[in-house]
């Protein structure tokens, strides 16, 4: 019996984890060909809101095939921008403190409702576990539950 008509086609993204414990690894993530929230394929920032508990991820060494639970991934990091129609984009500008100690600087770009486009609006959306970061030229997906604080450059719009 054929079951192709069950199989979702995918693609690979190149990408590299930062897992709790285990650290860095590199590999890639599998993305749907067909995205449910717009035209075009799946981004990993979806791929990694997804509410399923693990993600499938090819690790290239040693090559294997890995199930990792979503929970101790901290941060997923690729080269480039997402190609994605934006809206009208206001870049939020921020550091994040994370558990381990480190600092990471950023801009989220993304395309916010107008009547809540703050980066706490952003931070607070109950539904994603991973927030969008663009730095220098690369795309940084962050594990919100990794976050300390976020510190921001203006108060501008930004506070409650």
């Amino acid at each position: 019996m054929n079951n192709d008509h069950l199989i979702v086609p995918k693609s690979l993204k190149q990408v590299t984890l930062w897992v709790h414990p285990e650290g860095r690894v590199l590999g890639h993530i599998y993305l749907r060909k067909h995205s449910a929230l717009h035209a075009g394929e799946e981004l990993p920032l979806e791929a990694l809101n997804r509410p399923d508990p693990f993600i499938v991820f090819k690790r290239e060494a040693p090559a294997e095939l890995r199930f990792y639970n979503r929970k101790s991934i901290i941060r997923v990091e690729y080269p480039g921008f997402d190609k994605q129609q934006q809206r009208a984009v206001r870049p939020l500008p921020c550091l994040l403190q994370m558990m381990d100690g480190s600092l990471i600087s950023g801009t989220i770009v993304e395309s916010l409702h107008p009547n809540r486009a703050r980066l706490l609006d952003y931070l607070n959306n109950p539904d994603d576990m991973f927030i969008k970061l663009h730095i220098d030229g690369n795309t940084t997906l962050v594990n919100k539950s990794y976050v300390i604080h976020v510190q921001v450059d203006s108060l501008e719009d930004n506070d409650e």
